[in-house]
C-alpha cells in the first residue's frame, strides 16, 4: 500500500544523520555529565558544544539557552515561574494558541487567581494588534503569551511587532515557537522576545528534548529540583544523545534552509493549486492559502463533503495510507472539534471534515498527486 505522510506538523522523520549522531553518542559518550571523571567531562563537554551551537543560531548567550523535554515543558518552566516568581497578575494570551499554553494558563488561573485576558480575533484567525494593544494598558505585571505560527491553520505572527508592543507596556513577552524553529531564522538580538520554546522532533530531531530561550536576568526559576543540571532550571540526568541529536537537526535544517523552504513552498501552491481543482466549494481555513502571511509547511482545507460522509475521512484516508490530521495531534483522541477552528468557523463550516496536511523536505509531488486522487471519491 502507498504510504504518504503528510503529518509533519505533529511530528517529523528524523534525518539520517541525525540518527547516526545519536547512535555513535549512545555508543560511546554514555558517561554522566555530572561526574568528574573522564567519561563525565566528555559527556558535559558535548552538552555545552551543543547548547552554544543551538544559541548561536538565534544570536544569544549559551547561558540563555535551557534544554527540556520539549515545547510542553518550555511553555510550563517560563508561564509557572512568571506567575509564582516574577509578580506576574494578568496574562494575555489568544483562543488560538496550543493547548500547552492554554491549559497551563487555566490552572494557573485556579491555582493563583491571576487574570486571563484573549486577544480579539480578526477575519481568518487573524490576532487583533490593537486589541492587544488596548489589554496592555494596565498596571498589572503581566505577561504576553503569543505562539509565532499557529500549529493548526499556519497563521503567522509578527514577533518584532509584538515584542516591540509588549516592551513599550513594559509587560513580558513569551512565544511558542514550536512550528517555527527550524524553519525560520529568529534572530533574538533584534526581536527583544523574552521568552520562547521549541521542539526538536518538529525539525527532523528527537522526540523527548526541546529548549527555552530564557533572556538573561529575567528572574525565571527551576520548575524540577533535584540537581544543579542547567544551571539549576531543570534538574536531571541529562539525555546527552537527545540533545546531540536536536543539535545535528537544527544545524542541518538551518544549513539547508532556502533550499528546503523553496521546495516545500513549491509544493504547498501545487497542493493549494491541485486541491481547488476538486471543487469550486473548497475553502482553505485560516490564511493558509495565502503565502506571506502563513507558514509554507501547513495546509488546513475545509472540504465540501457532507456531514454523514465527511466523519468518515480520516479513518478512510488512513485506509488508503495517508497520514494527516483534523487538527493538532494533541488532540486527535477527543471527540470535539478542534478549538482552533471552533473560534474561526461558522457552525455551517463546522460540519463539514477539514484537513490539515502539513509538509517536509521528504514529501513529492508524487505524494500529491496521489491525495488528490484519493479525495476524488469523496468530493
Amino acid at each position: 500500500m502507498t504510504q504518504v505522510y503528510f503529518d509533519n506538523a505533529a511530528t517529523t522523520p528524523m534525518r539520517d544523520e541525525v540518527i547516526e549522531k545519536m547512535t555513535e553518542v549512545m555508543r560511546q559518550y554514555y558517561g554522566n555529565a555530572s561526574s568528574t571523571h573522564g567519561l563525565g567531562r566528555s559527556a558535559k563537554s558535548l552538552i555545552e558544544t551543543s547548547r552554544k551551537t543551538i544559541a548561536s543560531f538565534f544570536n544569544v548567550h549559551a547561558s540563555e539557552i535551557v534544554f527540556t523535554a520539549g515545547g510542553t515543558e518550555a511553555d510550563n518552566l517560563v508561564l509557572r515561574s512568571a506567575v509564582r516568581d516574577l509578580g506576574v497578575t494578568t496574562i494575555i494570551t489568544s483562543k488560538l494558541e496550543h493547548h500547552a499554553v492554554l491549559h497551563t494558563v487555566e490552572q494557573l488561573q485556579k491555582e493563583y487567581n491571576i487574570s486571563v485576558k484573549y486577544v480579539k480575533l480578526l477575519k481568518h484567525g487573524v490576532l487583533d494588534l490593537q486589541d492587544l494593544e488596548r489589554l496592555l494598558q494596565t498596571s498589572d505585571q503581566t505577561l504576553v503569551s503569543l505562539m509565532h505560527i499557529n500549529n493548526e491553520i499556519g497563521n503567522t505572527l509578527d514577533l518584532q511587532k509584538v515584542a516591540i508592543l509588549c516592551k513599550a507596556h513594559q509587560a513580558l513577552f513569551h512565544s511558542d515557537t514550536v512550528q517555527s524553529v527550524g524553519h525560520y531564522q529568529l534572530d533574538l538580538q533584534a526581536i527583544p522576545v523574552d521568552f520562547i520554546a521549541a521542539s526538536a522532533h518538529k525539525f527532523h530531531g528527537p522526540k523527548g528534548v526541546g529548549f527555552a530561550f530564557i533572556r538573561k536576568g529575567s528572574g525565571i526559576k527551576a520548575s524540577i529540583f533535584g540537581g544543579e543540571q542547567e544551571r539549576g532550571y531543570r534538574a536531571g540526568t541529562e539525555a546527552i544523545h537527545n540533545i546531540v541529536g536536536m543539535e545535528t537537526a537544527l544545524k542541518l535544517s538551518y544549513e539547508h534552509l532556502e533550499a528546503e523552504r523553496r521546495q516545500i513552498s513549491e509544493l504547498k501552491a501545487y497542493f493549494i493549486e491541485q486541491l481547488k481543482t476538486l471543487s469550486a466549494d473548497i475553502t482553505f481555513n485560516g490564511n493558509c492559502e495565502d503565502a506571506e502571511s502563513s507558514t509554507y509547511t501547513i495546509i488546513n482545507v475545509c472540504l465540501p463533503i457532507a456531514p454523514e460522509k465527511g466523519g468518515m475521512l480520516h479513518f478512510q484516508l488512513d485506509l488508503k495510507g495517508i497520514a494527516c490530521s483534523k487538527g493538532s495531534a494533541c488532540q486527535s483522541g477527543s471527540n470535539q472539534n478542534s478549538h482552533v477552528l471552533s473560534e474561526i468557523l461558522t457552525a455551517d463550516y463546522l460540519m463539514k471534515p477539514s484537513v490539515r496536511f502539513s509538509f517536509s523536505r521528504f514529501n513529492t509531488q508524487a505524494e500529491v498527486d496521489y491525495v488528490i486522487s484519493v479525495l476524488k471519491d469523496f468530493i
